[in-house]
């Protein structure tokens, strides 16, 4: 279901009313008589306390009754007064503008010699009229004509732009989105001064209305990839949407998945930079989280300062990221194989060693690390939802607490702490939260496996998750591009990162329409300097 135009979700509203009669029709369109207009606002909107009427007359001359309509809290009250309000109360009209007035259409003439607000709109629909009024416009009406303004007033509080909470900021830029969408929209135009820069806009949610941006460059984005993301978002039928999570949930290729198919990101120069490459974009008012997409499976194991350090720095965190990502899966399953299937396959001395630290314990090696695994992520999961200030210390000084506890009474060996320990640690290094979490979980069956099957139920489980890997894509790109199916030369921006000054084109999975990445001007002068 294509979602519906400006004004038709107040329609589907007012018609689907139980408290009073349904309106009819022709009452859609506004009337002569600002009475019956005012009326009907009021019934639509319910009689809501935090809704101003202000009713006034044109100038000091005319006598004409008007009346402007807005919500508290939702407009600026300086806007109103200096831009609407007194043009329109003070005003002194010549007897030339009288004359006039009486020859023609008083909304024209007010709005090209009277009105001082930078943007306004002149609608004949009382729906257009009530969106206006929901979005924190001004509605004037006039008394003795069938059409009305929505003036831009806008004003709402809002944060200010600060450094992201959720992508901790090393190296780069240290602004973040905001709730606000038009604050998102500038921070991405600071970024990208060009004008094949797209920003298209709709609004989703049947009663929500929120608004919702699509954002692209022409020129460099594959067209059937903006044309795929335009439809799917477009078929979107639902009541709210109250953060980008719900898009996201609604647009993936998969919803039977762990593994996240679109990125979210409260980074400006993250969208943009992927912007650059010729993905899409997609802000959400009323969240600081942007979506992009098409992605593939090494893009959440990839962070923003990858670039803006030297390439040697850059490859070696990358493939400290992917080390961490290994052990974050495989560790505790390695540990419950090793110690209850294959103590061979570990030196004397450190099989001792392990024989001796669980000499004590009475528990199987899979038990006390299915029981100190849950424990962590009970622990991880308590400390996020405590106050800022006490979480971090909560978390650390229960899990020295707890883990010194557990093994002075012998229900875990020292191992198992450093086991599951490192396992956190290592994902923690992981910079997406969502792909994190995706790990977090998969380690379970992996460790039901392999305390079933040993070291062979390891391995199956790593095959069947890799089929399930192969298997996904993010609006028709393959997950594991650029490693299945191989691009060579994509892989150099893959797992290791090249030198930014040979990274001529953009990946040629995305089917950019514009794969130079560097002027041929720019090409000369660093062929030249290579020299």
């Amino acid at each position: 279901m294509v979602v519906d135009k400006r004004g038709k979700r107040i329609e589907e509203i007012i018609n689907s009313g139980t408290d009073r009669p349904q309106k009819k029709a022709k009452e859609k369109e506004l009337s002569s008589n600002i009475e019956k207009n005012i009326n009907l606002l009021k019934d639509i909107i319910g009689f809501s306390d935090d809704v101003v009427f202000r009713f006034f007359r044109l100038g000091n001359k005319l006598g004409i009754k008007a009346i402007i309509i807005f919500i508290d809290g939702l407009v600026d009250k300086q806007t109103i007064n200096e831009s609407i309000l007194q043009p329109l109360l003070i005003e002194e009209f010549s007897v030339e503008d009288i004359k006039e007035l009486s020859n023609s259409d008083m909304i024209s003439f007010i709005e090209k010699n009277t009105m001082t607000i930078n943007e306004l709109e002149i609608v004949d629909k009382l729906d257009d009229l009530i969106q206006g009024l929901l979005n924190g416009d001004t509605v004037l009406l006039i008394d003795g004509y069938k059409k009305g303004f929505v003036l831009n007033s806008k004003g709402w509080d809002k944060r200010g732009v600060q450094e992201p909470e959720s992508e901790t900021v090393i190296r780069g830029p240290r602004d973040g989105f905001t709730e606000t969408l038009r604050v998102n929209t500038a921070l991405i135009r600071r970024r990208i001064k060009h004008p094949a820069l797209r920003i298209k806009g709709q609004r989703l949610g049947n009663i929500s209305n929120t608004d919702v941006v699509i954002c692209y460059i022409e020129g460099i984005a594959n067209k059937y990839i903006v044309e795929e993301v335009k439809e799917r978002v477009n078929n979107i039928s639902i009541d709210a949407v109250q953060e980008s999570g719900y898009i996201e949930q609604l647009i993936e290729d998969n919803h039977f998945t762990l593994f996240p198919q679109i990125l979210s990101t409260e980074r400006p120069d993250r969208v943009a930079s992927n912007l650059l490459e010729g993905r899409v974009a997609l802000l959400v008012d009323g969240t600081p989280f942007a979506l992009i997409m098409p992605v593939t499976i090494s893009i959440f194991l990839q962070s923003p300062e990858d670039y803006y350090d030297r390439f040697i720095i850059g490859t070696f965190v990358r493939l400290l990221r992917f080390s961490a990502g290994l052990i974050a899966l495989t560790l505790p399953a390695v540990y419950i194989a090793v110690i209850a299937f294959h103590p061979e396959m570990i030196p004397t001395q450190l099989a001792l060693a392990f024989a001796g630290g669980r000499g004590a314990v009475p528990f199987p090696s899979y038990i006390e690390a299915f029981v100190m695994t849950a424990l962590m992520e009970l622990l991880r999961e308590g400390s996020l939802r405590l106050p800022n200030p006490i979480g971090p210390t909560i978390g650390i000084v229960g899990a020295l607490i707890i883990g010194e506890a557990a093994v002075s009474a012998s229900i875990v060996s020292p191992f198992m702490v450093i086991v599951v320990a490192t396992t956190t640690i290592a994902s923690f290094a992981i910079p997406d939260y969502s792909s994190a979490i995706a790990l977090r979980l998969i380690k379970f069956p992996l460790m039901i496996l392999t305390s079933i099957f040993g070291l062979y139920g390891l391995l199956l489980g790593l095959i069947f998750f890799t089929i399930h890997l192969a298997s996904l894509k993010s609006f028709g790109i393959p997950y594991l591009t650029p490693f299945g199916p191989s691009r060579l030369n994509d892989l150099q921006d893959a797992i290791i990162r090249i030198p930014l000054w040979q990274m001529f084109k953009r990946p040629e999975f995305l089917r950019t329409k514009n794969q130079q990445r560097f002027s041929a001007k720019g090409d000369d002068d660093q062929n030249e300097r290579t020299r």
